[in-house]
């Protein structure tokens, strides 16, 4: 049940509602109950006046000549009687059950009962269509024979009702003033007690957009500070992801800065020839250029969709040799075109051990950029190979790319996974994107990744010419 209906849910009114709610709910509870406390109050002191007439009469009882009477004088009578507001009625029968003095159509008590003399019980009956209080008794005469005499006392309920009625109202006309007067506490209280999450709810409206500093949690109550605390760890993401993205821009618009001038320079200079073969020469130039360029806009669009939708992705269960024989496939037609071997070792395709659970276009970017790298850094007829090693029982497999290339100094190997950075000393087309691809999908799927020299035993490497071998460790199913 709620008092207070809203549009839009209200941290404020549902407080309010659960506090005010039960609070309403309760009072008329309390109104009956005070009723009821109130009837048994207003009763005893007249329930006392009953039994205390009961014993009058009873003494009034004589036994003369073995034979019962009930002297009871007209002025007794009318005293007895003399009430403004109830009616009051009396009974005495004889030892033999005879009518003595009183009513005769005063009910009498139960059957069930036994008498018990002296002794005065209350009953509650109904005497000429009205609800009554009966005090009743029994009296031992010495007669011999005779039963014990029943007198009863009888009056009607208006007094019991009036004293109820007022006491209820000198108890619930004060909460009649106090009920509003603590709905206004709760008010002011909640008011208050609701102020800090208003001035919070201030100090981030008035932040500048580019403001990610962290909020002051000393200035907020206990129970909202894992609140601010939420939102301080989601500022330094968030804070942490925008100085990434403005560092991809800057760094792409650089690196796409240099191909799309060297475009238009070449446009400018091809439309001043007027020799055929210099012209030709020109457009060459110009489609090396947009390939340059095409493939730089490709590993940046790669890199940007491994960096933010990679989580996104569906994850399934994924055959690494199916994901590395797609990707040597591809990258056959650059290794022919450079005279270089590409070949792979490792297990048959449909393996089980060598499945990993993740994403299988991530994977296959990942294969494909190791290969393309290492493709682009290995001299003619040099040799790329791609190996896969499976553990059955630990799980462990790990993906090796080896080549006969110049290699990458030990001091730059952790620098080489950054974006757009690129080896010293070599003269290879490429946008220094690839191994940040390889290490950011390595990451999502919880591979580790290291770079070192290639160790190829029976095949030893060219003078001058170490090697790179990148080793890359999933965790894969262990089989049985």
């Amino acid at each position: 049940m709620k008092i207070f209906q809203r549009g839009k849910r209200s941290l404020f009114g549902e407080i309010l509602d659960w506090m005010l709610t039960p609070l309403l709910l309760l009072w008329p509870i309390s109104l009956a109950l005070t009723w009821l406390v109130a009837q048994n109050i207003a009763g005893k002191p007249f329930d006392r006046a009953l039994e205390y007439n009961a014993q009058a009469l009873a003494k009034l009882v004589v036994v003369r000549n073995q034979q019962v009477l009930f002297p009871l004088p007209a002025p007794a009578r009318e005293i007895l009687r003399a009430d403004d507001s109830d009616l009051v009625y009396y009974q005495v029968l004889g030892a033999r059950g005879e009518f003595l003095s009183g009513e005769q159509d005063l009910p009498l008590p139960p059957q069930e009962q036994k008498p018990v003399n002296g002794e005065v019980r209350l009953r509650e009956d109904v005497m000429r269509g009205e609800d009554v209080r009966v005090a009743y008794t029994w009296i031992e005469v010495d007669v011999p024979g005779a039963e014990p005499l029943l007198v009863q006392v009888a009056e009607t309920l208006e007094k019991r009702k009036t004293l109820a009625t007022e006491i209820v109202k000198g108890v619930m006309v004060p909460q009649f003033v106090t009920l509003p007067l603590a709905v206004l506490l709760v008010w002011l209280a909640l008011v208050r007690g609701i102020k800090p999450l208003a001035q919070l709810e201030r100090r981030i409206r008035a932040r500048k957009p580019d403001d990610m500093s962290a909020l002051d949690e000393s200035a907020v109550p206990e129970e909202v500070a894992p609140l601010v605390a939420s939102i301080n760890d989601l500022l330094t993401r968030l804070k942490i992801s925008l100085s990434t993205q403005k560092r991809f821009l800057a760094d792409a618009a650089h690196q796409l800065k240099t191909p799309l001038a060297g475009l238009r320079m070449q446009a400018d200079l091809a439309q001043r020839e007027t020799d055929t073969a210099e012209l030709k020469k020109s457009l060459k130039q110009i489609g090396s250029a947009s390939i340059r360029a095409t493939h730089t806009v490709n590993q940046l669009l790669a890199l940007a969709r491994a960096e933010t939708t990679g989580r996104a992705l569906a994850q399934m269960s994924v055959d690494l040799v199916h994901v590395v024989s797609e990707a040597i496939q591809d990258s056959v037609p650059r290794a022919l075109e450079k005279h270089i071997d590409l070949g792979y070792e490792g297990p048959p395709l449909g393996e089980a051990a060598s499945c990993v659970h993740g994403n299988a276009t991530l994977l296959k970017e990942l294969v494909r950029n190791l290969l393309d790298n290492a493709i682009n850094y290995t001299p003619a007829q040099g040799q790329v190979t791609a190996r896969l090693l499976t553990d059955r029982f630990s799980g462990v497999i790990v993906l090796l790319v080896e080549d006969t290339g110049p290699g990458i100094p030990e001091a730059e190997r952790d620098q080489v996974f950054e974006p757009f950075y690129r080896a010293l000393g070599t003269n290879v087309d490429g946008s220094g994107l690839g191994l940040a691809i390889v290490k950011e999908i390595a990451r999502q799927h919880g591979a580790s990744i290291s770079i070192d020299d290639a160790d190829r035993p029976g095949h030893p490497s060219p003078p001058g010419l170490p090697g790179t071998r990148v080793t890359l460790r999933f965790v894969g199913r262990p089989s049985a």
